[in-house]
Parts: C-alpha cells; sequence; structure tokens
C-alpha cells in the first residue's frame, strides 16, 4: 500500500510493505545484546499446580514468563521518565506515529582514551523537516546483535551533540550504543539531560532509542520511521523502529 504524506508543500511517498527493522529480536538467554551489567533475558514456562505451560513438556498451550530489563536486555525506547523522580512512562510520551526521519554513519573520535560522537558530525546533514535522527556508527559489523557492552566503555555522544539536536527539533534520537552517555559517569547522564532540556524545560514528547542495528543495505539520507513500543508504563519498553525508504517529491 503507498502512503502519502504532505510535510511543507512538500510531498513524501513510501511504501507500508517496504520497510527495514531496526531492532535484536529479544531471545531467551545469552544472545542479545546486553549492558549495564544486566542478567540476560529468562523465558520460562508457567506452571501452576498440574498445568505446564509449555506443549513441548506435555502442557496444552504456550505459556511462558518473561523477565527482562528493557535498558540492557537490546532494542529499547526510553522516554525523560527515565532521569526524573516522577514516574512518566514512555507509552505517554510516544505520540509519534509516522516520523520524517534521517540517516546518518559516523566514525567514532577517540578522546581522553574514550571514544566520542561529537556535534561535529551534524555540520553537512540537512535537518529540515526531520524529526528523527538515525546514528549508525562504523564499522558496521553484525557482531553488534550479541555484543556484551558491560564494563567496556563503549562509544557515547557529547552532550553538545545531543543539544544541537533537541535544538533543530529533533524529537526522536536512535542509535547503534547502549547509550547516550559514558557508560560509568559519576551519575551525571549530560548528553540525556541535555537531548531532553532536563529539568528546564523538559521536552516529554522527545524519545531516545538505543541498541538499534542498522542494516548496511539501508544508505544514509532521508527515511519514514515507525517506532513500535509495548504499552508499557514505564520509563522504557522493547521497542521495533521500523524505517521506510521514501521518494520525496
Amino acid at each position: 500500500m503507498e502512503i502519502s504524506f504532505t510535510i511543507n508543500g512538500r510531498t513524501w511517498k513510501c511504501n507500508s510493505n517496504e520497510w527495514f527493522d531496526l531492532s535484536f529480536p529479544l531471545r531467551n538467554g545469552e544472545h542479545n545484546p546486553n549492558a549495564y551489567y544486566i542478567g540476560p533475558p529468562k523465558f520460562e514456562p508457567f506452571c501452576s499446580g498440574g498445568f505446564v505451560g509449555s506443549v513441548a513438556q506435555g502442557g496444552a498451550c504456550n505459556c511462558e514468563d518473561i523477565h527482562f530489563n528493557a535498558h540492557g536486555n537490546g532494542t529499547h525506547t526510553e522516554c525523560v521518565g527515565h532521569i526524573t523522580p516522577e514516574r512518566y512512562p514512555i507509552r505517554l510520551a510516544l505520540k509519534d506515529v509516522w516520523i520524517p526521519a534521517r540517516v546518518i554513519s559516523v566514525i567514532p573520535e577517540p578522546a581522553n582514551g574514550d571514544q566520542i560522537i561529537k556535534e561535529d558530525v551534524l555540520e553537512n546533514v540537512d535537518l529540515n523537516n526531520i524529526k528523527a535522527v538515525i546514528i549508525r556508527t562504523l564499522p558496521n559489523s553484525t557482531e553488534k546483535s550479541e555484543h556484551q557492552y558491560s564494563g567496556s566503555n563503549p562509544t557515547y555522544l557529547s552532550p553538545a551533540l545531543t543539544k544541537k539536536l533537541a535544538d533543530n527539533g529533533i524529537d526522536h534520537l536512535l542509535l547503534d550504543l547502549p547509550s547516550v552517555d559514558r557508560e560509568e559517569d559519576g551519575g551525571a547522564l549530560l548528553a540525556h539531560h541535555a537531548f531532553w532540556n532536563y529539568p528546564e524545560n523538559p521536552r516529554m514528547h522527545a524519545t531516545i532509542t538505543e541498541l538499534i542495528f542498522v542494516p548496511d543495505a539501508v544508505s544514509d539520507g532521508t527515511y519514514m520511521l515507525n517506532i513500535q513500543i509495548a504499552s508499557f508504563d514505564s520509563d522504557a519498553s522493547p521497542s521495533r523502529p521500523l524505517l521506510f525508504p521514501v521518494q520525496v517529491l
């Protein structure tokens, strides 16, 4: 099905049947990207009395208990509730359904022993009519699908970059890293605060999606984005960002 959007007088067209999935599936066990020393997801049959929630184990149907932590177990989308004392859930924050997006590929820069993505990566990026920026780090190995990030001080973003994105009206930031901030920063979370403009004037509608994967088949450029989440009453949810190639006429 062809879908057309009018954005500032220009027509954007995409096919609802043609898309790229930027998420990692959440699997039982260790075959997931993991971070922050959070244990792997656990999928276990629910058992009660004589009932076993596993057809393979003789039950009438499959009924699993699933234990996971969105922030450390794979692709997830989070909102400002991640850093607020008040409870603010992702189900209220994510209001956009179709989101004009830009994919950019970047090579992290060394700085003081770390690998950082700085604001200069946006110098030649046209953000007009764009509401989401999707960052793919290079090299882009499929090893990212099971990478164990805990204790490795992964690449992160400078607060100046996330502030620049917010100042340019970017409401959704997606990246193939476990966090926009340094793994250990004393709890400052400066890049999170800068993107959500918290506590000065919080951007309650803005989201950050981490631990995505952008396939090599996706070229840098303009797309239409749809971020799918579970309706959790929590600051984050496992998510499935779908990226649709577009024609801008």
